[in-house]
């Protein structure tokens, strides 16, 4: 009611709304050719190596996707789902044609005898209540003939039993290349075996600081050339925006507070049908609470009892402190301003207790694997309560070993419970006793061993409750400000400069994806994104947008195109690698020739010992993953020294001290076998991943989604 109040309240706002919106958008240019929905052209949202792939087609499995997903899935993670399973499935069925793969019938009913659901379905079993492919084959006729409806459900089946054989048995015959010899084996056996010990000497990078190296753009060019996979980017765009968020101000929160003050007391009001004025009780006299908040809160009446665990964790003490019939507020929880009455309390009206179940065979609820009698869980009980009322008793134990309830992991705990939650023997127990008590009670699940841990009392409370909500005019002002923002910055005015006129926060969202659906600060805003890589969106456009809670101003500052990144979009990542070679030449060059003595205090370092050091984890304790170190290790004699090595960290000198060759084994079969599993375990994901950057896919989800 309150909120239907406001609505009409506003009617004459929205109105001017709509009219300055109008306006506003003809401003931005969304009646020009650059709207959205742009660019959908064609019949095909995907082309995979020339092959298309229908948006009809596309549409509907999004469709049949979003009835699976659920509402809490975005429509854009349906539609990146579907593409994955399309692209997944058109990929290998190129690979199913090109290889001459098929399934036959015998091959199908094959596959059908390893699904669940039709070899334990009775419809398809013989008289001796076996799967039978000749009664199957049957029902499949008969549903063809006489029941189209569960005959199209089969072909649908059928068509993921087929495409799910192919799949197996493209697999499978990816599998039977692979292998492992037993001398790939043995050098597996070595990798993770053979030991070597070490003394060394690091002089770390950061040993130079990083303003005594100069790296050119020309040297930063050259690198990226030498290094065109590590720098590809995708195409993006870099934006800005100063967000309008729609909240109430300090006025409307004063105004909701006298509002729901106002509710306390009666008023009088006029009565046009008996022609008189006549008193209307407020929330502090009414006689009937439910009906009262029905017409003036935003929260219905809760009748249930609550604990004081379930009341606002600021004003529980000071609710729970109420006598019956008394009042409190109105005071600010959250985004509302309450008033709360007390109707009701009851002493120890909450119990929390703990249980050991003994259930019997042919006990409600028991499991078939419980065969104890009647008489021997009674007795089991029995001496477990004796066990429990014990001096040095830990009940929770005792449940955890003996229960046969669904509680037993948790020692037996129930948590809290209100009178009426159990079944009645169990409920008059646990509230006829004090805290403390056990006792043992009988219902149909079977004999209970009950300890009561605590009392809690639990009140009724009515609030009268109202949402703190921008007003009218808050939200009319607002919209102006977002409006006369926007327009300001479209003439020509710096979006920055202005914001920082006006005490705006300006926000940037760097390198978003062409397929993003979520900006920081903003959540779902897919329009904002459709807008900046929209073909007539250029670099410096300003555009506002409607959001959840307001309004948003956004500027497109940066766009980047698919290719080797730009010299300046790769300085921050590319320098400190061209740095780090330039310090590695430049201590090597200034150590040429030193001892490992010299080494270490010409940079004031002490040298370090290492242990147990393998190639198959070639981690340098204090150092981290240093192959490159380890691996020369590996290929010097004891006790011989390296020159020096260019390592991730530093550059080092390396003495070997120790080297311990792993005892040769009768048969490196083991370790063989091992490695085909491991490669078998990757082969569908590496397979399709391989297949999918061999491809030629042209995506245009951007332009329908």
């Amino acid at each position: 009611m309150a909120v239907l109040e406001s609505i009409r309240k506003r009617t004459t706002v929205l109105i001017l709304i709509i009219g300055l919106a109008l306006f506003a958008f003809v401003i931005s240019g969304v009646f020009s050719n650059g709207g959205m929905g742009g660019g959908k052209v064609g019949s095909s949202i995907a082309e995979v190596n020339g092959e298309e792939v229908s948006i009809d087609q596309f549409r509907r499995q999004v469709e049949n996707m979003s009835r699976m997903a659920g509402p809490n899935a975005s429509s854009l993670q349906v539609v990146n789902q579907v593409w994955e399973n399309e692209v997944r499935s058109l990929l290998l069925a190129q690979q199913f044609e090109d290889l001459g793969i098929e399934i036959e019938q015998d091959q199908i009913i094959n596959y059908v005898k390893t699904i669940p659901n039709y070899v334990q379905n009775p419809e398809f079993h013989n008289s001796n209540g076996v799967f039978d492919e000749n009664v199957f084959r049957g029902a499949v006729a008969d549903w063809k003939a006489n029941n189209p409806a569960r005959y199209n459900m089969w072909l649908q089946d059928e068509a993921a039993i087929i495409q799910n054989a192919k799949e197996q048995t493209y697999f499978n015959l990816i599998r039977a290349g692979l292998g492992a010899t037993l001398k790939e084996g043995e050098l597996e056996y070595k990798l993770a075996n053979d030991k070597v010990d070490v003394k060394y000497v690091r002089v770390p990078y950061t040993t130079i600081a990083d303003s005594t190296v100069q790296v050119s753009k020309k040297e930063i060019q050259k690198y990226l050339e030498n290094h065109k996979e590590e720098f590809k980017q995708e195409k993006s765009r870099d934006i800005q925006f100063v967000y309008f968020e729609e909240k109430a101000s300090l006025k409307d929160e004063n105004a909701v507070n006298e509002e729901i003050t106002a509710l306390l007391n009666d008023t009088e009001v006029y009565n046009a049908q008996k022609d008189a004025n006549e008193t209307l009780q407020g929330f502090s006299n009414t006689t009937d609470i439910a009906a009262f908040l029905d017409r003036n809160s935003d929260i219905k009446f809760d009748t249930i009892y609550k604990a004081k665990n379930e009341l606002s964790a600021k004003f529980a003490d000071t609710l729970m402190a109420l006598s019956i019939g008394s009042i409190y507020g109105p005071y600010r929880d959250g985004d509302f301003f309450k008033i709360s009455k007390m109707m009701a309390k009851k002493a120890d009206g909450a119990v929390k207790a703990s249980h050991i179940l003994i259930s019997y065979a042919g006990a409600q609820s028991a499991s078939p694997e419980v065969t104890r009698s009647k008489e021997e869980a009674e007795k089991k009980a029995k001496e477990l309560l004796a066990e429990a009322k014990g001096k040095d008793a830990v009940f929770a134990q005792l449940a955890r070993d003996n229960s046969d309830g669904p509680s037993a992991p948790r020692g037996g705990d129930l948590g809290f419970f209100q009178e009426g939650m159990m079944v009645e023997a169990f409920n008059d127990f646990a509230f006829k006793n004090s805290k403390g008590s056990i006792g043992l009670v009988e219902t149909d699940y079977g004999f209970h061993v009950v300890k009561i841990d605590d009392k809690q009392d639990v009140v009724q409370i009515a609030t009268l409750a109202r949402e703190i909500e921008p007003s009218e005019e808050t939200i009319n002002a607002l919209f102006t400000e977002a409006t006369k923002f926007e327009m300001e910055t479209t003439e020509g005015k710096s979006l920055p400069e202005l914001a920082k006129e006006n005490n705006f926060v300006v926000r940037p969202v760097n390198k978003i994806k062409e397929l993003d659906e979520n900006l920081p600060g903003l959540g779902a805003q897919r329009a904002i994104v459709q807008w900046a890589f929209n073909e007539e969106t250029n670099i410096g456009d300003i555009k506002r947008f409607n959001v959840n809670n307001g309004y948003v101003v956004v500027q497109v500052t940066a766009a980047y195109k698919e290719g080797l990144m730009s010299v300046e979009d790769a300085s921050a990542l590319v320098l400190p690698k061209i740095r780090k070679e330039k310090k590695a030449a430049q201590i090597i060059s200034a150590s040429k020739g030193k001892s490992m003595e010299d080494f270490a205090s010409s940079y004031n370092v002490v040298p370090s010992t290492a242990t147990a050091l393998t190639m198959k984890t070639p981690t340098i304790p204090g150092a981290g993953s240093e192959p490159m170190v380890v691996g020369k290790a590996f290929a010097l004699e004891q006790g011989a020294t390296s020159g020096l090595i260019e390592g991730q960290t530093g550059v080092y000198m390396v003495t070997v001290t120790k080297k311990e060759e792993a005892p040769k084994l009768d048969n490196y079969s083991t370790y063989a076998n091992n490695l085909r599993a491991a490669e078998e375990g990757r082969i569908t994901f590496s397979v399709y991943n391989a297949l999918k950057e061999a491809a030629t896919i042209e995506d245009k989800r951007p332009s329908f989604y």
